[in-house]
């Protein structure tokens, strides 16, 4: 049954891949990068609401950047080499000071093909343990082979998977330049490796992807129940500013995370009250009211992908 599910999973991201091409009013928009200030010492990029293309280099996902006294805390290697480069371009704007780790949140494609780029600057890489049972399976490798026809040259030959150089179990309070950094996991959720960063001194929580802004999140084979879950827990952090691994700056934690929980949320019900019925998936999806959902951006390549992992989760957890 496992290896059913991870077929019909790698089904459904190839036919996601397969619609990129009627994405391409999104080409201009993802050629621009540019830092923005979170507070005194952090900063962001924004990535586009867009599926992965060679038009936008794979830049679908946010990074951030933290400057201390002693070097730079980067939050996330973005989705290829040339737009890590980018992003260290970015910081050189800010401050000469190099970049000493690498926090990775979750190893999905457009969060860590960077990764190899920061290597070679002598970065220091944290993730957690989680991750790697993925990045050694075929999927990964399936995945990158994929990449490197979807979205070349951008991903190409010379593209790697990159392994953290400390693995972590629990959670971690890393201090650079005397400053504090809490690494807290919060998987399994959108991953089974999920990390956020919290930055007490300046209250800013880099969820990565446990918080989508502004668009529909990808579920995949997320743990959907535990995901709510840790939502509600990043919920207990003292934050002024999320910044969310998709989508705008968020300055009103639990407004903006209600989206990506009533999402969940609203799956799972609808999925969950199919499974239960021995409902056939096609007539349960066609019977839901989307309505409430169907103009976020995404929505019409990613809600029936995201509908029928969740109706397969939920005929697990109904057994």
């Amino acid at each position: 049954m496992a290896m059913t599910r991870i077929f019909l999973w790698w089904r459904g991201l190839v036919a996601l891949l397969a619609a990129v091409g009627a994405l391409t009013a999104h080409a201009d928009a993802g050629v621009a990068m540019a830092a923005h200030q979170v507070s005194p010492s952090a900063w962001y990029v924004e990535g586009v609401s867009a599926l992965g293309s060679p038009a936008n280099q794979n830049f679908i996902s946010n990074a951030g950047f933290v400057v201390t006294p002693a070097g730079v805390v980067v939050i996330d290697a973005l989705g290829s080499p040339a737009l890590a480069s980018r992003l260290i371009a970015e910081i050189r704007k800010v401050t000469p000071q190099p970049v000493t780790h690498v926090i990775v949140t979750h190893y999905h494609a457009d969060h860590i093909y960077g990764l190899q780029t920061f290597k070679e600057l002598g970065a220091r890489i944290i993730a957690h343990r989680g991750a790697q049972a993925y990045l050694n399976s075929e999927t990964a490798r399936l995945r990158l082979e994929t990449s490197r026809q979807e979205l070349a040259p951008w991903i190409d030959a010379q593209t790697r998977l990159v392994e953290a150089d400390e693995w972590i179990d629990n959670d971690k309070e890393l201090v650079v330049g005397g400053v504090r950094f809490q690494i807290k996991h919060v998987g399994p959720s959108h991953t089974p490796e999920d990390l956020a960063v919290f930055l007490p001194s300046e209250k800013v929580l880099f969820a990565g992807d446990l918080v989508f802004r502004s668009r529909i999140p990808y579920v995949g084979q997320a743990d959907s129940r535990h995901w709510i879950v840790a939502l509600d827990n990043l919920l207990a952090f003292d934050t002024a500013v999320i910044v969310p691994g998709h989508g705008p700056l968020s300055s009103e934690a639990r407004k903006d995370m209600q989206l990506t929980r009533d999402y969940l949320v609203y799956l799972r019900k609808a999925m969950g009250e199919a499974a239960r019925n021995l409902e056939p998936f096609d007539e349960a999806y066609k019977a839901t009211d989307w309505t409430q959902f169907e103009h976020l951006p995404l929505f019409r390549v990613a809600n029936r992908m995201n509908a029928y992992n969740t109706y397969l989760l939920l005929e697990q957890e109904t057994k």
